[in-house]
């Protein structure tokens, strides 16, 4: 099974986050194959961003709603009746988390909490997607370099990680307790262009590149299952069309690249260097720097058994991607035109 266009065609999915990066991929896809899109976010969370320079927002209806506020939530989940929830807003960076747990708390477990709360009180709700991150597991520096299967501990060293733990713990409790269409997965380290995060690689790069000035790189041994953000974003379309059919794919998933695309941070950036359309210089970033993972890893196994899924783009072509979505945006061309194209290639590509 892939992903289905016909099931998408005028289905009511709400998705939040929807201003972000991976969920401005989702929601023009989405878009792409017909489906009414309610999109609840408080914020476009960068400047410049994917979602306004894609005009992610045209035929949608558009939200701005806190996950924090439960009745808010409420009220947009009530009022849109949607069928399928895809639940990916966050507070999603490591370092911000240490400056702002609070905030990190509140967004990634209160706000799992309100959404699944306004989910299972709709009775047109049939399919319930939590979307949370491979660093949601406790990474245990006794066993290094071992891929993490969906049975492992949630844990987490850090405000965010311990906090997307957290928003699993919640969401299995949901699961347990009312028996809701609902599954789970866990994706790190996407990539694709359109980020423009603090902290994250590939913005880093991007910046600094259209500044002209070298990129500051932390940690370039440490070991990242990148993949490309369409990837994951199959995998999570996938389970809502599975869940919605009446399917039994409840509890968590693990969507992660091949085990030959876990590379090093320094590996990555190299083929950057080589693949950018202009110079593109980086220098060690000599920190401080808080305290992250030295090597993730995911086990995708039971996804690609008992799912058929399985990434349609390696890292090579995710690259490749990448730096064709960055020319055209430092180009000023036409950003919404480059990224349905790569999300039709994917498709077209995935369906084979």
């Amino acid at each position: 099974m892939s992903v289905d266009p016909g099931f998408w065609k005028g289905r009511r999915v709400l998705v939040s986050g929807h201003t972000g990066f991976k969920g401005s991929w989702l929601t023009l896809w989405l878009g792409a194959m017909g489906a009414e899109v309610v999109g609840l976010s408080d914020a476009v969370p960068t400047s410049p961003s994917l979602f306004e320079a894609g005009g992610v927002a045209d035929g949608i209806a558009d939200l701005r709603v806190d996950v924090r506020d439960a009745d808010a939530v409420d009220r947009a989940v009530a009022e849109h009746e949607p069928e399928v929830v895809i639940h990916m807003a966050a507070q999603s960076l490591v370092r911000r988390s240490y400056r702002e747990p609070r905030t990190t708390y509140a967004t990634n477990v209160m706000g799992t909490v309100n959404v699944l709360e306004a989910a299972r009180s709709t009775p047109s709700v049939i399919a319930i997607v939590n979307v949370t991150s491979d660093k949601s597991y406790e990474n245990d520096p006794t066993r290094p370099g071992r891929a993490f299967v969906e049975t492992d501990p949630m844990g987490g060293h850090d405000p965010y990680s311990s906090s997307k733990g957290a928003a699993e713990i919640v969401a299995a409790a949901y699961l347990r307790s009312y028996d809701l269409p609902l599954a789970s997965a866990r994706a790190g380290n996407v990539i694709g262009g359109g980020d423009f995060s603090e902290d994250r690689l590939l913005a880093d790069i991007a910046r600094h590149a259209m500044g002209g000035a070298p990129a500051p790189i932390r940690s370039p041994q440490a070991v990242r299952p990148w993949q490309h953000v369409l990837n994951p974003l199959s995998g999570y379309l996938e389970l809502a069309q599975r869940l919605a059919n009446g399917e039994d794919v409840r509890g968590a998933w693990n969507f992660g690249p091949d085990p030959g695309d876990v590379q090093t941070v320094g590996w990555l950036v190299e083929r950057l260097t080589d693949l950018w359309p202009r110079e593109l210089r980086w220098e060690i970033d000599p920190g401080p720097h808080p305290h992250e993972a030295g090597h993730l890893a995911l086990d995708s196994t039971k996804a690609r058994t008992e799912l058929g899924w399985r990434p349609g783009w390696d890292l090579s072509q995710a690259l490749e991607a990448i730096v064709e979505w960055y020319a055209v945006f430092l180009d000023d061309r036409e950003v919404r035109t480059v990224t349905l194209d790569q999300i039709e290639r994917f498709s077209t590509l995935s369906a084979r």
